[in-house]
């Protein structure tokens, strides 16, 4: 199959499929290079989370790797006040709209997968934001109808094979050499989480280690997922050093967390402003480091209102996230890490294990009861 372009512009690539059968069909669209890449480690990540957690998945996948992953629950008011003013939300569309609102300024124009068959809903609230393509296991009837006419006929649909099972070794070419591994099939399910030493995690932080762990696993390394409710606040990914992706993902947790503040949740919409240009106003009041030139657009757009939190409730509010359960591909080096856990309210940590300083990291656990978990399982992915 030709495809679109390579990684850039300028690349010519192509892809072949397999002879005995292919785990995907193109409806719609002309796939590039990276758009094969990310429906298809999409597709991997939702598939293991929906069936290690038992509930429908969705990611928005960016760059080959999640802005944001989730399963199907309820949406808070700032999900709803951001994403959906109807009363009714089926499942599906539930856990998309969670995964895109971990971090909407990366998820604009992303790659969608989903575990389940995209059904009328989810296609009709697909066909009002901006993203790439879709990539699911099936298609209700009118799905393909509504979704096909997008960014003028270039939406990607993809449907994947659900009983389609890849072969025991992968390979890539670089530079000429030929690379194999054996693909990693190591089995994301509640014994990994197991608690040796204390108390047990409650069911909704397995849940949430779970889906954490399946994240992590098809997030370009090194990698820490932020997890809460189901799911996640901030993704971390690509770092040279873990405490960097600690602080990445805590970061974006922090400003997910303070848009729900009713002072930027309750931000005006301006007539004629995009759902997203809004989105973009209040990431940045979360974020307090606008530009004079934003400050002053922002005055002008919302005259009378404060572009940031007063800092003594800005820390007030920050102190209410709670338990939250931090999942790292890697083990954790230095108890620096779980410092900066702490103040987003990390409660459960998930790591593999074996740093020389792990007595270190254990301490810092214990000091802000903190319960760890050690899986034995590195979840790295390049």
């Amino acid at each position: 199959m030709e495809l679109r372009y390579g990684m850039n512009p300028h690349q010519a690539a192509h892809a072949t499929f397999p002879a005995d059968g292919a785990p995907v069909r193109i409806l719609s669209g002309e796939p590039s290079y990276i758009n094969m890449l990310d429906a298809l480690n999409g597709w991997q990540l939702v598939r293991e989370a929906a069936s290690a957690t038992g509930s429908a998945a969705a990611a928005s996948f960016k760059h080959v790797s999640p802005a944001g992953v989730a399963v199907a629950g309820q949406l808070d008011e700032s999900a709803r006040t951001s994403w959906r003013s109807e009363a009714a939300t089926g499942s599906l569309t539930s856990a998309y709209i969670r995964a895109r609102d971990a971090d909407p300024k990366s998820s604009f124009g992303d790659m969608i997968a989903v575990s389940e068959p995209v059904d009328a809903d989810l296609a009709n609230f697909v066909a009002g934001v901006v993203s790439d393509g879709i990539i699911a296991p099936g298609f209700e009837s009118s799905a393909v109808g509504v979704l096909a006419p997008k960014k003028q006929g270039t939406f990607l649909v993809i449907e994947a094979d659900p009983a389609y099972q890849p072969p025991e070794w992968e390979q890539r070419d670089v530079f000429g050499l030929v690379l194999a591994q054996h693909r990693d099939t190591a089995p994301v399910r509640p014994e990994l989480v197991s608690v040796a030493d204390g108390p047990r995690l409650p069911p909704g932080a397995v849940r949430d280690a779970l889906l954490g762990l399946a994240a992590v696993r098809y997030t370009q390394s090194n990698s820490v997922a932020l997890v809460a409710d189901g799911a996640a606040l901030g993704i971390g990914a690509g770092q040279q050093n873990r405490v960097d992706c600690v602080r990445l993902a805590a970061a974006k947790a922090a400003t997910w967390w303070l848009r729900r503040h009713n002072q930027i949740r309750d931000l005006p919409t301006v007539p004629g402003m995009l759902r997203q240009e809004r989105l973009n106003w209040q990431i940045r009041m979360a974020d307090a480091d606008m530009t004079p030139s934003q400050l002053a657009e922002f005055g002008r757009l919302f005259p009378g209102i404060e572009p940031y939190l007063d800092p003594a409730e800005r820390a007030r509010w920050l102190a209410r996230l709670d338990d939250v359960t931090l999942i790292s591909d890697g083990f954790l080096p230095f108890r620096d890490n779980i410092d900066y856990a702490s103040r987003v309210g990390v409660r459960h940590v998930v790591e593999p294990g074996g740093s020389s300083r792990a007595d270190d990291v254990a301490a810092a656990c214990a000091d802000y009861g903190i319960t760890l978990v050690r899986t034995g399982l590195r979840l790295f992915h390049h």
